[in-house]
């Protein structure tokens, strides 16, 4: 297995982790869930760079890759939601989208006709973990002052709300990009699921 690879699966690893420090009461478990969720992040940096540096790229790692980043993102948003910070109904939208996207690209790997992650795509994912890292630092840095009996906020609601609504509009405009690139895909299945439908009468 290449190092990208192995790089990948270590943010996929890392995904419980942070998030079970995240969740726990215990405010330290808390700041060392950013730290970790820092490392996975980057790992998505550099398993691409490595990759593309020293002609690492395969198949495997570009269908694994994507899949690692919405683990990743998918379980801080829901975390987030748990909590409150951000509307379910967001959250909600962004998994849908993820899951189907990566239906998608399960069913086009199947069919031997991969599909490639856009710039767009690159840049979605880039704005979620930017935020997921604000979002996150904003919360433990208030926690963390409470537990000394001081007073910070550096999450204002509204603030939060409408960076949230934009990255959600962002994830669902690049899952559409993707469905309507991909058309054809998508139609060789409900043909290829017509033509088992009707064997089976």
């Amino acid at each position: 297995m290449t190092l990208p690879n192995q790089l990948t699966i270590l943010r996929i690893i890392l995904t419980p982790v942070f998030v079970l420090l995240f969740l726990s009461e215990d405010v330290f478990l808390k700041q060392l869930s950013l730290f970790v969720y820092v490392i996975a992040a980057l790992t998505d940096w550099y398993d691409g760079w490595i990759a593309r540096k020293f002609g690492y790229m395969t198949r495997w790692g570009r269908f694994l890759d994507p899949l690692a980043d919405k683990i990743l993102t998918s379980s801080a948003f829901i975390s987030f939601a748990s909590l409150g910070l951000v509307q379910t109904w967001m959250v909600v939208i962004i998994v849908v989208r993820d899951i189907v996207i990566t239906l998608l690209r399960s069913y086009a790997e199947f069919k031997d006709k991969p599909v490639i992650t856009t710039k767009g795509a690159k840049v979605k994912t880039f704005i979620q973990m930017s935020f997921i890292y604000y979002l996150l630092v904003g919360y433990v840095v208030n926690v963390s002052f409470e537990k000394i009996n001081l007073e910070l906020s550096l999450l204002h609601p509204n603030l939060i709300h409408w960076l949230m609504f934009g990255v959600t509009i962002l994830t669902l405009w690049t899952g559409i990009s993707y469905l309507y690139d991909n058309w054809k895909i998508i139609k060789s299945f409900y043909v290829a699921a017509g033509k088992r439908a009707s064997e089976s009468i």
